[in-house]
């Protein structure tokens, strides 16, 4: 199966950066679940939580205030202004 690799981001750091089988996060236009294969998208992130199901099935939540979410060929950016 696919995995999704991921980075979270801030302008002070790498929060966290690994493989995954799911993200899901709040962007200005609604939730939004990110698949393996999902189709490529440039979103603005809403304050709100990130969540990562990490591929050895722990679960990674993020509060996360601004900042953008990209998606391209299994590859999943999360820029945040900040993460708590």
């Amino acid at each position: 199966m696919a995995m999704l690799r991921v980075e979270v981001v801030t302008p002070e750091k790498r929060v966290w950066s690994g493989e995954a089988k799911m993200v899901s996060a709040r962007t200005l236009e609604g939730d939004l679940g990110v698949l393996p294969d999902h189709a490529p998208l440039l979103g603005v992130l809403a304050d709100g939580t990130v969540s990562i199901k990490a591929a050895d099935g722990s679960t990674n939540d993020f509060v996360i205030h601004g900042g953008f979410i990209s998606v391209a060929n299994n590859r999943v950016s999360i820029l945040g202004e900040s993460a708590n």
